[in-house]
């Protein structure tokens, strides 16, 4: 047998293991051999076609979705449908056709909206598949070549360099200076820098050094790795698993209307039998019988509730597009208004995703900085005052910030109305700060050229430059900077004494023990500190290791945070004041996360805080409990983000998630609300979410909550509004059926107060201002049902007063006159001039016109006046045009019979006063 048969019969006898295995404990050679590869030559292109052929393509599956026209049809299994449906038919059965065609058309568009959101939830997979594309530079046979990362296969030789997107999961062979930015998946803020040595198997996902994975960026350096997972078999695979996996929950509104619906529906059919019951039991004759009990069903379906639900929160929708959050799905408009808890990723969310220098400590001296970011904005400050360079006393802090632009590899550009950094987050908040004490890169290269460089390597921790510094003199310097453990090792001279630069520009002895202080000062504070060193040598043309072995001077620190948004800080302020508690969950290091969140509020002791492994550690309740008690969760993985928002889901909160990489779309799909990045937001994250915003601020989020909460507010009137209406006029079918008299209100008439009237003044509330006050009360109880005990108080009292009104007119006029047509028209009135006065009482138009003629700069709600000129002219139509007369039965009024309708309506207001006490509105 050849090596290459042997190699592939191993590698036959072991796929169905491979998914076990965990590839950051093995060594280079183990992992070679367990995949039948070569670690010069690769696998033979016959290997590589005969693996494909075995396990498929590099790419992601995405779960067989239902027929369009399946998904079409499930959308009609809703209880609120069937009750549209049966008004339908009920309609048909009164020959009138185009009633039972706006009924029809209501459900057809209700069912349409929810098929769309459907398929657009659908394309998360997709979006994931296109996120993981990409082209593979890889050996085989010994040659080196270039393939769609669809080809790869398991036991591939790939290789990586700066730029590349890697391609599949690899255990890496070789590296030179790699760092990978691996933030879309882990949440680390900074690339992550790569070595070979194998791992502890308790080592989490972000840790993995000797791994790198797909859908990740090569920022830096040049490696060798070996393919050991592509497919779904990648993490990024896995977290398409989870997505497919995670439950897309309904929201409080539809949970709540779904409750009522279904309640409503078993109200009406108990009724329409009672009815029925007893007129037959009356001696009635079944078409009379059958004629009522019609009546009875019409008038108790709210027909216009879907179409008030849907316009409200497509106002929502618009309202929250103005202000920078654009919304997938409807009901995640009122989910907004309900949430109880924002878990929110760090990176790029709640912070500028711009690395940036804070702290510098030089010559024994600490200095600030402020400005954000890789602008040249801002100073650097001592004692809060800015540092005058031209005065003595700071030339250590002038020196340490040549090193961090000279040794440097990145660049800042100017593009698009904004600075962009080509190259790494660290290396552009060097140049930045020293950007802000008037040092350019340009500039400072010319003047010292740069003649050699020796990269980064994770086994050294440092970076070092060799530049011309003066040629008359033969003077050369080399720059350093790294870790401090191996800046200040080598900062010794003899007799292990260090040397440092002070403040006025002269050779001091160095305290190590000072320094480690102060970086552990800056540490504590969430900053990754950089060292900086310099050494002059004579003129050479090349740099190695021996020339810096010793013999440094120590010229200062650097502080570096990706620092929080200043607006994010002020809305978790303003979330935090509206009973909303804002948690902190992100894959960033504990210290790091930790102090961002102390800064913006989010925490203010160690118990908040709980680490990926911590959590990896805990029984369901002990994980329960720390969901619910901790504020900042670090170093999470991407199924912990997916099991703390199910969590607090578990124990009635309303979840709202935050995020912008492959890392937490299934978590932003699970939860209540899913928040994604609109800018800066991986493809599948937006897919996955129900809301993007289009600024990437956690301040939108704020604004979009205050939004929401008025949405449910306009919800909670309209629901108010309708439902008495519909109520009253059950109520007055079958008290009139019980006591065997004429019905005070026909079944067309009733569709006629349903469909037009009653729409037509609810649709105003849709479009009323939120009041001021919103954010000033905690949340809404989730576990509140629709009809809650205020609201359903409102309800029976005006129901019983639309009932009144109803049936006392009819048999008022019917008795003085005899006319039933009359006393019907009259009665119909009466109900439209109480809705037109509770309207007035609910709604925000008068105070907003008192408001206004105090001088007060509100904007007046002009939607209601207009509502109420609508139906003003719509009844009048009804009662006084000839046509109307016979299409509805009805008949003129007189001037006289017109005011008394009014007069009968107007008590509504004292009522609606008296309610409010007990159940505000607004």
């Amino acid at each position: 047998m050849t090596a290459n048969t042997i190699a592939t019969n191993t590698f036959a006898q072991t796929t169905k293991d491979l998914l076990n295995y965990e590839w950051h404990t093995l060594g280079e050679q183990k992992v070679v051999q367990t995949l039948a590869s070569n670690p010069e030559a690769g696998l033979t292109h016959k290997e590589a076609t005969k693996r494909h052929q075995q396990m498929g393509a590099n790419q992601l599956t995405g779960k067989s979705g239902k027929s369009p026209w399946l998904q079409f049809l499930e959308q009609f299994n809703q209880p609120l449908l069937y009750i549209l449906l049966t008004a339908g038919v009920v309609t048909l059965l009164l020959r009138d056709w185009l009633d039972a065609g706006v009924i029809f058309g209501v459900t057809l568009i209700n069912v349409i909206i929810g098929y769309i959101q459907e398929s657009k939830a659908e394309g998360a997979i997709a979006a994931l598949s296109k996120a993981v594309t990409t082209e593979a530079t890889l050996i085989r046979d010994g040659q080196k070549t270039r393939l769609a990362s669809t080809e790869l296969v398991l036991g591939d030789l790939v290789l990586l360099a700066s730029g590349d997107k890697v391609p599949a999961d690899l255990r890496l062979l070789s590296v030179r200076g790699l760092q990978v930015d691996e933030s879309a998946l882990t949440g680390e803020s900074v690339p992550v820098e790569k070595a070979t040595p194998s791992l502890a198997v308790e080592t989490p996902l972000a840790e993995r050094s000797n791994m790198v994975y797909a859908g990740s960026f090569v920022s830096f350096g040049q490696a060798e790795g070996i393919v050991v997972a592509i497919a779904d078999a990648t993490e990024t695979g896995r977290i398409s698993q989870l997505i497919e996996s995670s439950t897309n929950l309904k929201t409080p509104l539809t949970r709540n209307i779904d409750k009522f619906s279904k309640s409503l529906l078993y109200v009406i059919l108990a009724l329409a039998a009672l009815t029925f019951a007893v007129g037959l039991g009356q001696g009635e004759s079944w078409i009379d019988v059958f004629k009522a009990t019609v009546a009875l069903v019409v008038s108790a379906i709210p027909e216009g509730l879907p179409a008030i639900v849907t316009v409200t929160l497509a106002i929502g929708v618009s309202r929250m597009a103005r202000r920078k959050a654009i919304i997938r799905k409807l009901p995640a408009v009122e989910t907004l208004g309900s949430t109880t808890v924002i878990c929110s990723d760090k990176t790029g969310t709640l912070t500028e995703n711009q690395m940036t220098v804070q702290k510098i400590y030089a010559g024994g001296q600490r200095y600030t900085v402020s400005g954000i970011g890789y602008a040249p904005d801002g100073e650097i400050l001592i004692d809060r005052q800015p540092v005058d360079f031209n005065a003595d006393g700071h030339v250590a802090l002038w020196e340490s910030l040549e090193a961090g632009l000279l040794c440097n590899d990145s660049h800042i550009e100017w593009g698009d109305g904004q600075w962009d950094l080509v190259g790494t987050p660290t290396e552009g908040a060097l140049i930045a700060a020293a950007n802000k004490a008037g040092l350019t890169q340009g500039n400072l290269e010319q003047e010292l050229p740069r003649i050699d460089t020796i990269p980064f390597e994770s086994q050294f921790q440092y970076m070092a430059t060799l530049h011309e510094l003066d040629a008359k003199r033969s003077l050369n310097v080399i720059y350093l900077k790294g870790s401090v453990e191996a800046i200040l090792q080598r900062c010794v001279v003899y007799r292990r004494r260090h040397r440092l630069l002070d403040a006025q520009g002269q050779l001091a002895r160095l305290n190590p023990a000072a320094v480690e202080e102060e970086v552990a000062g800056m540490a504590n504070q969430g900053l990754r500190v950089l060292a900086f060193a310099s050494k002059e040598v004579a003129t050479k043309r090349s740099l190695n290791r021996n020339d810096i072995d010793r013999g440094l001077v120590f010229l200062g620190l650097q502080g570096i945070i990706d620092p929080p948004r200043e607006e994010a800080i002020a809305a978790v302020k303003a979330c935090q004041s509206a009973g909303i508690q804002v948690k902190m969950i992100t894959g960033d290091h504990a210290l790091t996360a930790a102090a961002i969140a102390r800064q913006m509020g989010i925490c203010s002791t160690e118990a908040q805080v709980f680490t990926g492994r911590q959590l990896a550690q805990m029984d369901e309740k002990e994980f329960a409990q720390a969901a619910e008690q901790g504020m900042v969760f670090a170093r999470v993985a991407p199924e912990q983000k997916l099991d703390l928002v199910k969590a607090l889901q578990s124990q009635g909160e309303i979840v709202a998630m935050t995020g912008d990489g492959v890392n937490d779309a299934p978590a932003l799909k699970q939860a209540d609300i899913g928040v994604a990045m609109g800018i800066a937001g991986a493809e599948v994250a937006k897919e996955s979410a129900d809301m993007l915003l289009t600024d990437d601020n956690f301040a939108s989020i704020e604004a979009a909550v205050e939004e929401g909460r008025g949405v449910y507010r306009n919800l909670r009137k309209a629901i108010a509004f309708l439902l008495p209406i519909n109520v009253g006029e059950s109520m007055t079918i079958l008290i009139a059926i019980l006591l065997a008299t004429a019905l005070p209100i026909l079944p067309i008439q009733i569709l006629w107060l349903n469909m037009v009237s009653s729409i037509a003044l609810i649709a105003p509330l849709a479009f009323e201002p939120k009041s001021g006050h919103v954010m000033q009360q905690p949340p809404r109880n989730p576990r509140e049902r629709l009809l809650s005990g205020g609201l359903l108080q409102r309800i029976i009292a005006i129901s019983v007063f639309n009932w009144l009104v109803i049936f006392g007119m009819f048999q008022w006029i019917l008795q003085t006159t005899g006319n039933e047509p009359l006393a019907r028209t009259m009665a119909i009135n009466g109900l439209v001039a109480a809705e037109v006065f509770y309207l007035l009482s609910i709604s925000q138009f008068l105070p907003s016109l008192v408001a206004r003629i105090q001088g007060k700069r509100t904007p007046v709600a002009y939607a209601p006046a207009i509502g109420i000129v609508v139906v003003v002219i719509l009844q009048c139509l009804f009662s006084q045009w000839s046509m109307m007369n016979q299409v509805f039965d009805t008949t003129p009024l007189t001037f006289i019979q017109a005011l008394i309708c009014m007069g009968v309506g107007l008590p509504v207001v004292f009522i609606a006063l008296i309610l409010q006490r007990f159940d505000p509105l607004n």
